[in-house]
């Protein structure tokens, strides 16, 4: 019965991922102080989805700041390039192979597309805490963030 929370909790988290109405930003190639790289994308299928997140409010409501859409044909050396205001960001990532806008299940729940944190790989089955995945933007400084998908 554990096991059945947890697999709807996890349902309920990635689910998240996929209801995002905000700001769409493209990443940048020249200016910026985030260097996002994307580990373990399992095919080339498809594109990448970067919700950015400022608080654990944003997080629980399916509310990020910015999104940033990118085809993963267009992906040099899985690194995403941004610019953002110094303070503090969590990262989610999910992988829309089929690009239906869409985190996609199979028949029992268990999703058929990547996921993943900034510096933060998930193994539970229940949503994590902004804590877990949150870093800080300093002025003047370039941060690095890694991020490895992972597909149930």
């Amino acid at each position: 019965m554990k096991i059945i929370i947890n697999v709807f909790i996890t349902i309920f988290c990635i689910g998240s991922l996929n209801t995002f109405e905000i700001k769409k930003t493209e990443p940048l190639k020249d200016d910026y102080n985030v260097k996002v790289i994307i580990k373990g994308i399992r095919s080339e299928k498809g594109k990448l989805v970067l919700a950015i997140f400022k608080d654990q409010e944003g997080f629980k409501t399916r509310n990020p700041v910015k999104r940033v859409e990118l085809n993963k044909s267009e992906l040099e050396g899985n690194e995403i390039l941004l610019n953002l205001d110094p303070g503090t960001y969590g990262f989610s990532v999910l992988d829309d192979e089929n690009e239906n806008n869409k985190m996609d299940y199979n028949f029992i729940g268990i999703p058929k597309e990547g996921f993943g944190f900034s510096n933060y790989y998930h193994k539970g089955l229940s949503k994590p805490h902004f804590d877990k995945f949150k870093f800080e933007i300093i002025s003047n400084k370039i941060k690095l963030i890694e991020i490895q998908l992972r597909y149930l």
